[in-house]
């Protein structure tokens, strides 16, 4: 007798946008096998941080609220920011361009919310174990799969079978479920590492996210909601290795002389770490019955913070296709085709866009620095077009799944 459990959907990868997906398809009444090489993290030590923190876009809360969990990510503390200040930087002076970006001049109450990464998995996880039709594999990884007439099945790492009509793989930059279908990915690495820590500052962060571009790569203070900020610094990995192997007292000094005092004093720091940057782009989202959505897809240079909510998009968009009523079979490739369309020019837009602002801003070239000096400064002096880069940012573009539009 076969006993091998036959899904509908399996979906490698429970972090944000693994557990998004899930949570979009959670009450279709689809079997689900949600598969993870970690047990994901729903509670923690009191005071502690999370590192890893991103910027969610108002469409990205609209996908949160239409799931019912953004409720569960306040409790356990979001951060808005309601203005954000851009501005360049030489060497330790502060540069003459500058641009604000106020959510007043957009009509909203804010840009968007900096949350740490362990608050989203966490109430994505929490939400899911509401349903009966999703089952965890945690802490398990894919050996190997094979394609069958009609199904695809995964050989898990304890030896069991799972048959699906649908793989999805979300399992990050480094994704199993790509390599093992043979699916090529193009892209660099910038060579840079992001430096990551959370700081006590003398003055408030005023709900402000704040970014300042050096030549060896833009250093963002992030607002965290008990009143400190989160750091991301990225540079060039021999400055990154400096930093993290300086003492505290030097560590912050420097970070204080490269942010120009902006917040005054930095009174503390957590520990730090790092991480390499790089793009990379899966050349194909879709193969025989997989599917590739987030980082497994597609990564990009965080300066502006978008990389997970594309993710979030690829999911959204994912899910509106399986649950489309003409798909008659959730792993055809009609629909991963449609899903591959809608998705794959959007993040190749978005990824050129913030590999262009990368290179024109983190490099000394005089001439070129005088230009976006003043284009920053022109920028800030056009009202209609801060409004355009401000909806941009905030996620309200054309063509966004139904979960994402905002409500009217």
């Amino acid at each position: 007798m076969n006993t091998t459990p036959h899904y509908d959907l399996i979906i490698a990868g429970a972090g944000m946008v693994g557990a998004t997906l899930a949570n979009a398809l959670a009450d279709s009444g689809l079997h689900i096998a949600l598969i993870d090489t970690h047990e994901p993290q729903t509670s923690w030590t009191t005071g502690s941080v999370d590192l890893r923190v991103s910027a969610i876009t108002l469409a990205s809360q609209q996908i949160f609220e239409h799931l019912d969990v953004w409720s569960l990510m306040q409790d356990l503390g979001i951060s808005p920011f309601r203005n954000m200040f851009v501005w360049e930087g030489g060497g330790n002076t502060t540069g003459d361009g500058e641009i604000h970006f106020d959510s007043a001049d957009v009509g909203a109450p804010h840009l968007g919310h900096i949350i740490e990464n362990r608050i989203i998995q966490a109430a994505l996880i929490t939400r899911l174990r509401d349903f009966d039709t999703i089952d965890l594999y945690c802490p398990h990884h894919i050996n190997c799969l094979r394609q069958q007439q009609g199904y695809i099945t995964i050989h898990l790492d304890d030896q069991r079978e799972i048959n699906a009509r649908l793989l999805v793989g979300a399992d990050g930059s480094r994704s199993s479920v790509r390599h093992l279908a043979g699916i090529s990915t193009s892209g660099w690495s910038y060579r840079q590492q992001a430096v990551v820590t959370v700081v006590n500052t003398e003055k408030s962060h005023l709900d402000t996210a704040w970014q300042r571009f050096l030549p060896a790569g833009p250093l963002a203070f992030l607002p965290l909601a008990d009143g400190r900020s989160s750091i991301i610094w990225s540079t060039t990995a021999e400055h990154a290795q400096q930093l993290l192997s300086c003492d505290d007292a030097s560590f912050r000094q420097q970070l204080e002389t490269a942010f120009v005092s902006r917040l005054g004093t930095i009174i503390a720091n957590e520990q730090r770490a790092s991480f390499p940057l790089q793009c990379q782009h899966a050349n194909d989202y879709i193969k025989q019955r997989i599917a590739l959505i987030g980082d497994a897809a597609h990564t990009i240079h965080p300066l502006a913070g978008q990389g997970v909510n594309l993710g979030l998009l690829d999911a959204a968009a994912l899910a509106e296709i399986i649950l489309d009523k003409d798909n008659d079979d959730i792993g055809g490739q009609r629909g991963l085709r449609r899903y591959e369309r809608w998705r794959k020019g959007d993040n190749l837009l978005t990824m050129g866009i913030m590999d262009g602002f990368k290179r024109v801003f983190s490099n000394n070239n005089e001439p070129l620095r005088w230009l976006r000096n003043n284009g920053l400064n022109l920028a800030n002096t056009l009202p209609p077009l801060k409004h355009q880069l401000m909806i941009h940012a905030m996620g309200h573009k054309r063509d966004l799944p139904q979960i994402a539009r905002p409500v009217l």
